[in-house]
């Protein structure tokens, strides 16, 4: 430990979340972009295209409450390597399922999909975890956005790159890219982050400014290789699942990631086909709206912690970024109604820069998680999210296969946003830190 001058440390971890994040979702774009190309090869329909897309979020889903259990009983460092190395593996296996029997494919890339979501599903509870351990509250939505905007910079750095990879190599070039750079993920990872209390570089001024401004430092401390918090009980996630204020939460983000799920799997495939772009300027197009998101991601918590500076209250300074950034969203619906693809560039880009000046959903899990099951209810908040990524992929695949266009799906999307926004005005209320009744940790 480092007992000298101040230090700033908690930034180089949130870099590496950030970092960490954009290859998970590097990984769910990989297949969007690819997709039309493979549609082509493998004769692939929009429903059967649909399930490919959303194979990742079945069990992804799936696992969140196991592996919020698993972070809360190992620690987050131990379960998110081991995480990055096995969708590694996963990613790097399904550049050669092009290479199997026709009839054979389509089963094995589902697959491993499948086995890919169940191994990123601590990635972002883990973040979420991560940052409360490491970043007092004032700084907690400004970090949260950080990571969160990961889900937009992929696409930023990872859709013309496969874009070109495909066009340039085939599709399976692009899984073959994930596999060898995820390996390199997993080893800085494992050289790079440590808990508070652990890390080498870490000066005793900082881990007193993290404590005292709300940071869980104590979190991940491990008595006999376990962390010393709560595992996974059922009466812990029927405690969460009895409080409205938690429930108001999880249906928003199951809204907000809906509008998450159409970006990085339909949004693609909706340039190239809706847009009649080429899948080269396409997967270049879609970085544009992407670096938007981007960039609003980063503003929005930026926002919500300077409102919270400012004296407003902890309720009124997460909320306000929310229902502005989803408002924002909902202009997507006028793609509909015009033909220019610059306007539709720019409606797109604006929508998607208000998705994430709104997606504040894992700061507000960081604010009101009891500190003992800080991972479960990640896990629990995660699970009902990414549950949208299973119906949306489905839902647009059967839109756009019984209209022949993209309309109803956009006012699917936008009508997902006015529903997030009614679930943080009128189910949330005070947004608070939760207190862990007794028999929750009963076993």
């Amino acid at each position: 430990m480092n007992a000298g001058k101040q230090t700033h440390i908690r930034y180089l971890i949130v870099s590496m979340l950030f970092i960490a994040s954009c290859f998970s979702y590097g990984d769910r774009v990989a297949l969007s972009i690819a997709g039309t190309a493979m549609e082509r090869e493998l004769a692939l329909d929009p429903v059967k295209l649909g399930f490919l897309l959303s194979g990742f979020s079945w069990a992804y889903v799936l696992g969140q409450l196991p592996s919020g259990g698993l972070l809360d009983r190992f620690g987050s460092k131990r379960v998110y390597g081991i995480s990055i190395v096995c969708w590694t593996t996963c990613a790097f296996l399904i550049g050669f399922t092009g290479y199997l029997a026709a009839a054979w494919v389509f089963s094995a890339i589902f697959i491993l999909r499948l086995l890919s979501g169940l191994a990123q599903s601590p990635v972002f509870p883990g973040n979420g975890r991560i940052v409360a351990a490491w970043f007092p509250t004032a700084e907690r939505g400004g970090a949260s956005a950080i990571f969160n905007a990961s889900q937009y910079f992929a696409l930023v750095a990872f859709a013309p790159l496969f874009g070109w990879l495909t066009h340039s190599y085939g599709w399976r070039s692009c899984f073959w890219f994930m596999g060898v750079f995820g390996f390199v993920l997993a080893f800085v990872w494992w050289k790079t982050v440590y808990n508070v209390k652990d890390h080498p570089l870490i000066s005793e001024s900082e881990i007193e400014c993290i404590e005292r401004g709300g940071g869980l430092v104590n979190v991940d401390r491990v008595a006999g290789g376990r962390s010393t918090a709560h595992a996974l009980t059922w009466s812990g996630v029927k405690q969460l699942l009895s409080q409205r204020m938690l429930v108001g939460i999880y249906l928003g983000q199951f809204c907000i990631t809906t509008l998450t799920y159409f970006f990085i799997t339909w949004f693609p495939v909706y340039l190239v086909q809706a847009r009649h772009m080429s899948i080269l300027r396409g997967g270049f197009a879609a970085a544009l709206p992407a670096l938007c998101g981007s960039v609003g991601g980063v503003l929005g918590g930026l926002c919500s912690d300077a409102l919270l500076r400012r004296g407003r209250s902890l309720t009124f300074a997460r909320k306000a970024p929310i229902i502005a950034g989803m408002l924002l969203s909902v202009t997507m619906i006028a793609c509909n109604y015009t033909n220019v693809q610059a306007v539709v560039m720019f409606l797109m880009s604006l929508a998607f820069f208000g998705k994430g000046f709104g997606a504040l959903g894992w700061t507000v899990i960081a604010d009101t998680s009891p500190k003992e099951l800080i991972g479960l209810n990640g896990g629990l908040f995660n699970l009902f999210g990414n549950t949208a990524g299973i119906t949306t992929p489905i839902v647009i695949g059967y839109l756009v296969k019984r209209t022949g266009s993209f309309n109803d799906a956009l006012i699917f999307v936008g009508f997902a946003a006015l529903l997030a926004i009614f679930s943080y005005l009128v189910i949330v209320g005070e947004i608070k830190r939760l207190e862990l009744q007794p028999q929750a940790s009963s076993r």
